[in-house]
Formats: C-alpha cells, structure tokens, sequence
C-alpha cells in the first residue's frame, strides 16, 4: 500500500487517509461486533464513512462549512463527528491517534487472517475432489478385484469338472 499522509495536501491524499480510517475503524472488534446486527448496519457504516471523511479532510485544513458542503452533510453533524460527541466520530479519532502512534498499519482480525484465499479454496475444493475419485477408484478396483476372484474360482471348478470328465 502507497504512503498514506496523516495531514493529508490534495483530494488524492485526502481520500487515501479517508479509506485509511475508514477501513482501520471497520475491523476493530468492538465495531465489527456492531456491524452484526443488520438492523444498525448501514447507518454504522453510513457513520464511520462521514466521520472518516470528515476528519480527514480536517487534518487537510478545510473548514467545517467546506467538509459540510464536500460532504453533503450538515454543519452540526460535521462537528459532532470531529468533536467526538458521536460514537463514530470517538472511534475514528482512535484510529487516527493509533496511526500517529503506530504508523498506519491495518490489520486483518483473526477471524479474516484464517479464512482461505480465493487461490487456497480452490485448491481445498481440488483436493476435496480428487479424494473423492480415488475413493471411488478404490472401490472399482475392490469390485474388480472380487469378480476376478469368482471368475478364477468358476474357471478352477469347470477344469475340475472337466478334468473329471
């Protein structure tokens, strides 16, 4: 991932630390554990998003009435997010000071960092697949292996017969 400005210069760099922080703030736990009910889900979302744009475009130095115009959002919920009055506005201000702390550096939880890649499923899918064919390989190879067996018998007992004859 590209360098990311924790004070942003330019739209480029403003949206690079707004995805940051967005992105950094979704896959806390606590706020992972939110998203789960469906119920809250888009406007926990919808939150983050306004709140990681907002404080983004602060760190840029636009003003609130610019960032409430930019964003299609009113003044005051501008400011409830950047003053941390709101619960998404508190969590994305963590992450931004974790990122001055820590450098931004995002990481997967564990319940991401343990799910199979596209490229590692289809590999277990292959291996799933193959298994079932030598499975059912070996199974013909036994029923061929019997009726070998009974033709070998049959062919022992008519030279018997035969032999008798």
């Amino acid at each position: 991932m590209s360098e990311i400005p924790l004070t942003p210069i330019g739209r480029e760099q403003i949206h690079k630390l707004e995805s940051a922080l967005l992105i950094g703030s979704i896959l806390r736990p606590d706020v992972l554990e939110e998203l789960k009910n469906p119920e809250e889900r888009l406007t926990w979302v919808d939150s983050l998003a306004v709140a990681a744009a907002a404080l983004a475009r602060e760190k840029a130095k636009m003003t609130v009435s610019q960032i409430a115009e930019e964003l299609g959002r009113t003044e005051a919920t501008i400011r409830n997010h950047l003053q941390g009055k709101t619960k998404a506005g508190q969590i994305v201000r963590e992450t931004y000071e974790k990122f001055l702390k820590e450098g931004v550096r995002i990481e997967l939880p564990k319940i991401f960092a343990t799910m199979p890649t596209l490229e590692e499923a289809a590999k277990e899918e292959e291996l799933k697949r193959l298994k079932a064919q030598l499975a059912e390989g070996r199974r013909k190879l036994e029923n061929l292996r019997d009726l070998i067996e009974k033709v070998h018998r049959t062919i022992s007992e008519l030279l018997e017969i035969l032999g008798q004859a």
